[in-house]
């Protein structure tokens, strides 16, 4: 299993606190009997756990259905609570669909603009463009993933978010790739995170919002006015369990899985011919590898890795029906198709990745020649 990217393997503490909870938190938390306050107490118990992580107050963590509904309700909200201040949104150009879309969402109802940023050929978004467009007139909101989850290149966010506060405009980062994995810092005015990628249930985002920041709903009236219905008790603990325990454990597990990736890094340069390895080499993600392979179609690869055990994934859209590339990959200026993503769970082992790694080359090989294209 080398595709951990936004599901990750469920923590066996985790596993344990949802059982728990499935007995003690199974009653609807908003009701006034002794099982509904015992859940609610739970509910309460992750949202606290979450924001001693996080550097917050409980009070500022919502939870959410999905880090995708985290992410449209942050752009959205901020974006009409500040529709007064300024209409415009600025992304940097690899942001995740989701954040794109709720821009778009976003300014087609204030008659604004999405004010998109470039970046360079690791994925880091230009700093003097970011802040230029930032500090412009007319900003709602500001968005900034604190790292890239497909090639796994941290952004500047401290520098962003200082003139961010200096504008008076709210930050964003998503921080769906990071959180339980690095320190995400306290350099954000609004943080979206996604519990199923630090081994964590599915099913559950994280909303924090810091205080001053003025956001509006955007749902129909409902006791939760950020996400109407709330969530399910017994993944929301077992969320903020996998949460601690990912942040107790997480220099060990950097320190095991960079040397695995620049292992990866390495061989694969190395080894196969035609293949450019793309993100920072050193300013990233501890467990995120992605590398692309010319005269290769990344369906057929994908295909034919799984078929021998290996899971991974694709950074180009070519799996989905739409065979169109990754947008981050044509942002960045690098080769887009035949692209395979590692995102390595923790407990990986170095001799899965030397199989992998010594099965690939024959694997690509195999690909081109299934194409064509031969003799390389």
């Amino acid at each position: 299993m080398l595709d951990a990217g936004g599901r990750a393997p469920l923590l066996p503490q985790a596993r344990a606190a949802f059982v728990e909870a499935l007995d003690q938190g199974w009653a609807d938390p908003r009701r006034l009997h002794a099982e509904g306050r015992r859940a609610r107490l739970l509910l309460d118990g992750a949202r606290e756990a979450i924001a001693a992580v996080v550097g917050a107050r409980t009070d500022d963590v919502d939870l959410a259905p999905s880090h995708t509904t985290a992410l449209h309700t942050a752009v959205l909200t901020v974006a009409r609570g500040r529709r007064r201040a300024g209409s415009d949104v600025v992304v940097p150009a690899v942001e995740r669909a989701a954040v794109l879309h709720a821009a778009d969402t976003a300014v087609a109802s204030s008659g604004g603009r999405r004010v998109e940023v470039p970046v360079d050929r690791h994925g880091r978004v230009d700093v003097e463009r970011m802040v230029d467009a930032v500090t412009a007139p007319g900003v709602a909101l500001a968005a900034l993933q604190h790292a890239n989850g497909e090639v796994g290149t941290r952004q500047p966010v401290a520098e962003v978010h200082d003139a961010a506060r200096r504008a008076g405009v709210p930050l964003l980062v998503d921080a769906g790739a990071s959180l339980g994995h690095v320190d995400v810092g306290g350099a954000w005015d609004v943080l979206a995170a996604d519990a199923g990628d630090w081994g964590g249930p599915s099913g559950i985002g994280v909303l924090v919002t810091r205080p001053g920041v003025r956001r509006s709903p955007v749902a129909p009236e409902d006791e939760d006015r950020w996400f109407p219905g709330g969530v399910s008790v017994p993944p929301a603990l077992a969320a903020a369990v996998a949460l601690q325990v990912a942040v107790a454990d997480r220099d060990a597990a950097d320190a095991e899985r960079r040397a695995l990736v620049d292992r990866v890094r390495h061989r694969v340069a190395a080894e196969v011919p035609d293949v450019e390895v793309v993100g920072d080499p050193d300013d990233r993600l501890p467990h995120v590898v992605t590398f692309s392979f010319l005269y290769v179609d990344g369906e057929a690869l994908v295909t034919a890795l799984d078929a021998l055990g290996f899971a991974v994934a694709s950074g180009s859209a070519c799996t989905s029906s739409s065979l169109e590339p990754s947008h981050v990959l044509a942002a960045m200026g690098v080769l887009t198709h035949g692209n395979v993503r590692l995102a390595l769970p923790r407990g990986t082992r170095g001799d899965d990745v030397d199989r992998f790694l010594d099965a690939l080359p024959g694997v690509v090989a195999r690909v081109r020649a299934a194409g064509g294209v031969d003799g390389l």
